[in-house]
């Protein structure tokens, strides 16, 4: 028998547990995953708590860190230690980092002796960087070894395989020398040494790099693993190319949510509460209503000059909106750029040169339409301080759209965060700045 999420939701809520338990101890363990993941966290884990103990190890071990951490804290960390146990060391480190410090270090403390090793080494990196996100090196190979040596160790590897595509080649100290080709090895006669085969050229990554540009790298070469190194140039990990995706896919989820203004949300939208949905929310429009507060301000000064010409109020949204998204479009290019690494932060002023001549293209050419219709229905004088406005505002805003985020990189502070409430300040106090200005100056005012 089958049963879809909404029947799996519909036996939780009648208390049908016993008919529950029978199914769902029967349907495989992607099934179950996608189900969980498909509930409400209340539902999910009543489901959870139905699975024997080997089904509920394989099931945890493929939910999304954010479920994990729900379950956590719904059930306790008791129920869990043995699933969190048999997790990998890189996904024991990211789930401790989801769980509030207090249920972490109980979890933590549930265990004795060196069983988390590992773990605690991961996390003794920087946040952010690929040391706390590698994976444990599966496999290793030495110089004086045949390729039988390797391929024999291989055919041991009981976990997980996309650590085992690539097989980095080290010395007795662990010193990175090169790497091999999984695949590769099996075009090779057995007796051949590893030395003669191996690539003693390999792409690496070092703990201390940027996780995202780290896993940009990866999908954009195509290697199916890095290895990790240490400033000694040691192997300490590796990043699969299966992580390379998952970190993008992270960083793109976020970087496209803080573009508009808000936090990710960590579980489906509608099964994420409305409270939640509201603080990813609230921050954000509390800062961007602070600095609203300095174009009022704006405003305020230069009240006189709207007395006496009404008309130009009804400009201001215009203006101030056609800067705003000059900015933003400047920041989103630069920022994507910087997360592919094209341009580096000594690159400022090259940046910084190309958005002037961008925004005075593309304020030229909304200068002129803006010029026909506003002098065609408010006259001429409207019509040139609104042109006028248009190509001094569009290079000042791209200008300052392009740059903010490599200023944001230098501050270590994450672009995508920084740029949004900064350019909707700066962009609308300049603008009406430049557009008072202009206005005095051609009107007479």
């Amino acid at each position: 028998m089958t049963i879809d999420t909404d029947g799996i939701r519909s036996l939780v809520q009648s208390r049908d547990l016993g008919t529950l338990a029978s199914l769902v101890r029967t349907m495989p363990p992607a099934q179950v995953v996608r189900d969980i993941e498909s509930l409400p966290i209340e539902d999910a884990t009543v489901v959870f708590r139905l699975l024997d103990k080997d089904l509920a190890v394989a099931v945890f071990d493929d939910l999304g860190t954010v479920t994990q951490a729900d379950l956590i804290n719904r059930l306790g960390h008791a129920p869990l230690t043995e699933v969190f146990a048999a997790l990998d060391p890189d996904e024991q480190a990211r789930l401790l980092d989801e769980l509030p410090a207090g249920v972490a270090t109980r979890l933590v403390d549930s265990f004795d002796g060196d069983e988390l090793d590992a773990t605690m080494e991961l996390l003794g990196y920087p946040q952010g960087s690929v040391g706390r996100q590698m994976s444990p090196t599966a496999a290793r190979a030495r110089t004086d070894e045949t390729i039988g040596d390797v391929l024999d160790r291989l055919s041991r590897h009981t976990g997980d395989t996309d650590v085992v595509t690539m097989v980095p080649v080290v010395t007795a100290d662990r010193l990175l020398l090169g790497i091999l080709d999984t695949v590769d090895l099996l075009r090779h006669p057995q007796e051949t040494l590893v030395a003669t085969v191996m690539n003693d050229d390999p792409a690496v990554a070092r703990t201390e790099d940027d996780a995202e540009l780290v896993a940009r790298r990866v999908l954009d070469v195509g290697h199916l693993l890095w290895p990790v190194v240490d400033r000694e140039h040691r192997l300490v990990g590796v990043i699969p190319v299966t992580d390379a995706a998952r970190i993008d896919k992270e960083a793109m989820a976020e970087d496209q949510a803080r573009a508009g203004a808000s936090e990710p949300l960590r579980r489906p939208y509608l099964l994420t509460p409305v409270r939640r949905i509201a603080r990813a929310r609230i921050v954000w429009l509390f800062v961007l209503g602070i600095s609203a507060v300095l174009t009022v301000q704006v405003l305020e000064i230069f009240e006189a000059t709207l007395e006496q010409q009404v008309t130009l109020a009804l400009f201001i949204p215009l203006l101030t909106g056609i800067g705003g998204n000059t900015g933003s479009q400047a920041a989103t290019t630069v920022t994507r750029a910087l997360a592919m690494d094209e341009v580096r932060i000594r690159n400022v002023t090259q940046v910084a040169l190309k958005e002037v001549r961008t925004g005075l293209y593309l304020g030229l050419v909304l200068a002129v339409v803006a010029f026909v219709i506003a002098s065609a229905v408010y006259g001429t004088g409207i019509g040139t301080v609104i042109a006028l406005t248009l190509i001094a505002n569009c290079p000042i805003a791209a200008t300052v759209g392009g740059v903010i985020p490599l200023v944001a990189r230098a501050a270590k502070v994450d672009p995508a965060v920084f740029s949004t409430p900064f350019i909707s300040t700066f962009c609308d106090a300049s603008g009406l700045l430049i557009y008072f200005t202009v206005a005095i100056s051609v009107l007479g005012l």
